[in-house]
């Protein structure tokens, strides 16, 4: 948490309201003097009394969050008018599904490329050629992903590799 000298310098919001900054001020430890831009954004988009009634309403030991967050929000509403933070949160969500994606159409293609090169009188076909890591932590909570890696006792390619024992490109 930041303070500030009351008696040197004011808080950024008693600087941007030009008003005196009071030792008990609400604003201060959360609004040092060296972040002036910090009050200016959320002045702008929420008002300084509203700020000042939000954290008045939750305990001191959230004010700080608080501070942060409405001032998270109020730097995504000015460089996004129209959706805030909300278009952030989008465009990640977007990010997510579309690495989703890819990671699937990968794995998929690792299977099918493992079941190509099997040996077909292979009795037990995964056996000592790879191994299954899931994100399941017993809890049920797998979001399907899974992915194969080449064991490292094991050649886990039948056809032609380079030095380290990938597949080579060529064929």
């Amino acid at each position: 948490m930041a303070s500030s000298s009351y008696s040197n310098s004011p808080c950024a919001a008693c600087k941007f309201l030009r008003r005196r900054c009071m030792p008990d001020c609400l604003f201060a430890p959360y609004f040092p003097p060296e972040e002036p831009q910090k009050f200016v954004n959320v002045h702008k988009i929420f008002g300084a009394s509203n700020v000042s009634k939000i954290l008045n309403e939750v305990q001191p030991y959230q004010r700080e969050d608080t501070v942060n967050s409405l001032a998270y929000e109020a730097e995504a509403r000015i460089k996004d008018p129209v959706y805030g933070c909300v278009g952030a949160i989008s465009v990640l969500q977007r990010q997510v599904l579309k690495l989703q994606k890819e990671l699937d159409a990968t794995n998929a293609d690792l299977i099918r490329y493992s079941t190509c090169n099997e040996m077909p009188n292979s009795s037990n076909h995964h056996e000592g050629r790879s191994k299954m890591i899931s994100d399941d932590d017993g809890g049920g909570s797998s979001h399907g992903l899974s992915f194969y890696y080449a064991s490292s006792s094991a050649n886990w390619n039948n056809g032609p590799s380079d030095e380290n024992g990938y597949p080579r490109g060529d064929i």
